[in-house]
């Protein structure tokens, strides 16, 4: 890796190491030459030698973008929304540029671009994803990102609360419409998550050994932040469970 050559009256030495960029000094003294050497090397082992950042030039963004959907969203559990949101971020002119040459500034303007047509909590989730994708091509990939563009990136906050419920009208043409779908499980559905406050994706990923009748509770083992919760069943989610 180490190379020393004898330049006229100087010793030269050059290291080089794939995926790091070339370094050379030059020495009176062959010893210290190779003590210079030595010491380049060990420092390389430590992945303390300066990166070679011209392979940045030759991979684009969408690229990259295209590689962490296909191999990195596939292991997630919203995979099928992720892949969705990234294949439309493809389409965008940002994708197109050399790796090196996106910065802050670029997904400022996509962050206002973005904010015309989605809600703030929306477009936090988009960009978490891109966020982790440099993370990952710097961390696990090795590509000579120094900085993550999305770490500086102000992101608004959103203020919309929950806390509204149907009121007596709504509820009522609801379950109108509900007993005219095709599919007869919509209405318990509807029931069920107006009884226990579920997510749809926590209804349907339900399962018999999750459900306690006696304690009349039910275990989601996976939900949207990750970890289990135990839900109450009321009288009448229990039943809808049971019919």
């Amino acid at each position: 890796m180490a190379t020393i050559r004898k330049r006229g009256t100087k010793w030269q030495v050059q290291v080089r190491r794939a995926g790091h960029r070339g370094i050379a000094r030059s020495f009176h003294r062959k010893s210290d030459a190779a003590a210079w050497a030595r010491e380049m090397e060990i420092r390389s082992d430590r992945s303390e030698l300066p990166s070679d950042t011209r392979i940045l030039s030759r991979i684009t963004l969408g690229h990259l973008v295209t590689r962490y959907r296909d191999t990195i969203s596939p292991r997630k559990r919203g995979y099928e929304i992720e892949r969705i949101v990234l294949t439309a971020f493809l389409r965008h002119a940002v994708c197109k540029k050399a790796l090196s040459q996106p910065t802050t500034e670029d997904f400022s303007r996509y962050r206002d671009e973005r904010l015309g047509s989605i809600k703030p909590t929306t477009l936090k989730r988009e960009f978490s994803s891109l966020h982790n994708m440099f993370e990952v091509a710097r961390d696990e990939w090795n590509l000579p990102i120094r900085e993550n563009p999305l770490s500086k990136l102000r992101l608004p906050i959103s203020q919309a609360r929950r806390e509204r419920r149907l009121n007596g009208a709504e509820l009522e043409r609801l379950m109108q419409s509900a007993q005219r779908c095709r599919a007869k499980l919509i209405l318990p559905i509807i029931v069920f998550a107006l009884e226990t406050a579920m997510r749809r994706g926590e209804i349907l990923s339900l399962e018999w050994q999750n459900i306690d009748e006696e304690r009349r509770s039910v275990v989601l083992p996976y939900t949207k932040y990750g970890h289990s919760r135990t839900t109450p069943l009321s009288s009448r989610a229990l039943a809808i469970v049971k019919s």
